[in-house]
């Protein structure tokens, strides 16, 4: 969760994302100080981190921003997944130190600090793809983790280097680096601090996809976005549900649920959509109910 004591630099994204938007005229804007809000492609909400002099270094007013902004999609009925990404020089390079280096044990514990950065994959329902970017490091990488699918260039930047500031992670570094690539593997980065490439996160299993540009990184998360989106909302909902208990439950318990939840798609209006379209040969026009 900290910020790398890398130097800030010009964001190069902006010379990405402006002709990206260019080509997808359904593009929008909304009122952000630290994120950037568009839709450019259909059914998929584009959220861009936006504090480039710090390297999209986190800290409370860009969380709440991102918050709102996520949540906005999520019950937006046009939307079906989103997108979060940074800029070429960093998706996010830690949380700001200087919003934490003089906290005490009472304001942390008190405040439950940092327990509001927990919002995407405790309170979003629909998909939401991590496009990585440059450096992704503390916080920056536990936020990109909190995603539903990490996607990420051969040069990301990974780590959770907390231990060099005498803490640890704070936003589940500890909890789902393990659970992606490993207890020793992870144990050995965290105790370290070291930091690890894009592609190693491909080779380790911490990514779905990793790419040779930034562009391409990005592009491919929009494709995903894109098509995930033009499914049934329902579907997909149950899907990330399904998915995401299995790192609950046990196999059983994790087989039931999910055979349970199979059965409760039978009551849907898309689940007779898409069986009749697929009989027909033709495509489904969605319900979404």
């Amino acid at each position: 969760m900290l910020a790398s004591r890398v130097r800030p630099a010009a964001t190069q994204f902006g010379k990405f994302i402006v002709p990206l938007r260019a080509r997808y005229s359904s593009a929008t804007e909304n009122s952000y100080e630290y994120i950037k809000v568009s839709t450019p492609r259909a059914g998929v909400g584009l959220v861009e981190l936006n504090r480039p002099k710090a390297l999209n270094a986190l800290f409370t007013p860009l969380i709440l921003e991102l918050n709102t902004a996520m949540k906005a999609f999520d019950t937006d009925s046009s939307i079906g997944a989103m997108v979060l990404t940074g800029s070429h020089k960093a998706f996010a390079a830690g949380a700001d130190i200087k919003e934490m280096a003089t906290k005490e044990f009472a304001d942390a514990y008190g405040s439950d600090f940092i327990e509001n950065w927990s919002e995407i994959p405790n309170t979003i329902k629909k998909p939401v793809i991590s496009a990585v970017n440059g450096h992704a490091l503390g916080g920056g990488c536990e936020l990109a983790m909190m995603c539903d699918i990490l996607y990420c260039s051969e040069k990301a930047n990974f780590g959770q280097p907390e231990i060099k500031l005498g803490i640890i992670p704070g936003a589940g570094g500890s909890q789902r680096l393990t659970r992606a690539i490993g207890k020793s593997r992870a144990m050995e980065l965290i105790l370290t601090g070291k930091n690890f490439s894009g592609k190693d996160a491909g080779e380790w299993g911490l990514a779905a996809r990793v790419f040779e540009t930034p562009e391409q990184c990005v592009d491919g998360a929009l494709d995903t976005a894109e098509q995930i989106a033009s499914y049934s909302r329902i579907a997909v909902k149950a899907c990330k549900e399904v998915v995401n208990k299995s790192q609950d439950l046990g196999i059983r318990e994790g087989v039931e649920f999910e055979r349970r939840v199979f059965h409760g798609l039978f009551g849907s209006e898309d689940q007779k959509i898409g069986m009749s379209s697929f009989a027909q040969k033709k495509k489904a026009e969605w319900a979404h109910r």
